[in-house]
């Protein structure tokens, strides 16, 4: 059914082939460009560098671009509910993924059509120390009938613990980083 939906995510601020280059096939990359302007030309060789390791691309929080410049997709994140791009005509493996933290953001991600959704945190991070646990976080993956990928807090010591959640795959940005260096 999900096929074409990558198991394993990994979120990334600035393209790094070393870093690229250490990943699994089909893995999916999520570029997050929250501070600068957007640079359409470091988009295409990203996704271009991608498609050539067969690591599918998305851009967050950027739909119009994504559209325009034939992504894999695009990630919302938990903090954009608006829902303007149900107004594109997108072709058919267009993939929209999403993030969300609570009922009311799954709700609104399923509103905003979404393939898959992030949710977190499921575990204990430094940043945040309200997280989900397992059990709060298989309740809450059973609401939806989407596809559900574990995030937040994920390392090499919590990783194992994923196998007793519902979880479709997971996206573990300080676990990946380990993994990569």
């Amino acid at each position: 059914m999900h096929n074409f939906l990558p198991k394993q995510y990994y979120f990334i601020d600035q393209f790094d082939k070393k870093n690229i280059d250490k990943l699994k096939i089909n893995t999916g990359i999520i570029y997050r460009n929250y501070t600068k302007k957007l640079d359409k030309k470091l988009v295409l060789e990203l996704k271009y560098y991608c498609k050539k390791k067969k690591l599918k691309f998305f851009i967050s929080n950027n739909f119009k671009v994504a559209h325009q410049l034939k992504l894999d997709g695009a990630y919302i994140p938990s903090f954009n509910a608006n829902f303007r791009h149900l107004n594109y005509q997108v072709r058919n493996n267009f993939i929209i993924i999403g993030s969300a933290h609570n009922i009311k953001e799954i709700r609104i991600k399923e509103k905003q059509n979404v393939k898959l959704i992030f949710l977190s945190p499921i575990f204990k991070t430094k940043k945040n120390k309200n997280f989900l646990d397992i059990m709060r976080f298989n309740n809450l993956s059973q609401i939806t009938k989407k596809p559900i990928i574990a995030l937040g807090g994920i390392n090499t010591i919590n990783v194992k613990k994923l196998k007793m959640t519902n979880a479709f795959g997971f996206s573990g940005i300080s676990h990946i980083k380990k993994i990569v260096n």
